[in-house]
């Protein structure tokens, strides 16, 4: 089978983890090209992956059938018009994973008329288990859908989004969400040394109940909501600190929380290139 050749301009966390989840799935390392400033992230990436790496974009995108954009958002748009007259010569499927910069934008940076998806994978991508939103624009072809997704996939799932205004609202749950686990997970472990617990035992105590938790929830047919009253038994200790939880207001702090989340994904799409 023939796999397109597949580009990618920036080559940090997320570019590495669609790296190597691409060439652990079978992708060829032999076409996948990478650019970067960054000379030790590329040899790094050439090392482990064995794939092709560049410092120069403009080599990089006039290989690519895919392109994947995967820089700072700050430094997007003048990598994009640095590429643009190029991409307008080949026209490859350009998949950003750049949060925050709209399709419009990048469609324009990059000449205009291009088939553009946007992917928002999370920072579990680094260990395969991400979940990622993808939403196409219209000049993107089904073909062209499916090659996005097989992509993505290789990092951990993935889930298509119809409005691309919904892409903002993924990135206060997914997108932002493994901090608050972590924050959960930080405050949970405090709470352990202060009963006395060791800090060692305290954290893989931790670690381990949030990884069984998340794995009842996937593998189960039933909701949170459900699982929740599974372990929540009348008169016990896990209902005396549900009830803390409930009366202190957990379930309002999350809703402002995500909300603050969302309001600052459509402002910095604002700012960063949208008219």
């Amino acid at each position: 089978m023939k796999h397109k050749t597949l580009g990618f301009i920036g080559a940090g966390n997320m570019a590495s983890s669609l790296v190597g989840g691409l060439v652990a799935d079978g992708y060829p390392a032999r076409d996948i090209w990478v650019s970067d400033v960054d000379e030790a992230k590329l040899d790094a990436l050439s090392l482990k992956f064995g794939v092709n790496v560049s410092g120069d974009n403009r080599r990089v995108a006039g290989l690519a059938e895919i392109l994947v954009l995967a820089v700072k958002p700050q430094i997007l748009r003048g990598v994009a018009e640095g590429v643009a007259d190029l991409v307008a010569e080949t026209r490859p499927l350009v998949l950003s994973v750049v949060a925050g910069v709209g399709e419009s934008a990048i469609d324009r940076w990059l000449g205009g008329g291009q088939a553009i998806v946007r992917c928002m994978p999370n920072t579990p991508a680094l260990v395969k288990s991400s979940a990622t939103a993808l939403h196409a624009n219209g000049k993107t072809t089904s073909a062209e859908r499916s090659e996005a997704e097989s992509i993505l996939r290789a990092v951990g799932v993935t889930v298509w989004v119809e409005r691309e205004e919904a892409l903002d609202a993924v990135t206060a749950i997914s997108g932002s969400g493994p901090a608050y686990f972590f924050l959960l997970m930080e405050a949970m472990e405090n709470a352990a040394a202060d009963l006395g617990l060791d800090p060692a035992i305290a954290r893989l105590l931790v670690q381990q109940t949030a990884l069984g938790a998340a794995r009842i929830a996937i593998e189960s047919e039933e909701g949170p909501s459900q699982l929740r009253q599974r372990v929540t038994s009348p008169k016990g200790t896990t209902e005396q600190a549900i009830g803390v939880f409930e009366e202190r207001g957990l379930r309002e702090i999350v809703k402002e929380a995500v909300s603050a989340a969302h309001a600052r994904a459509i402002e910095l799409a604002r700012d960063l290139g949208e008219e």
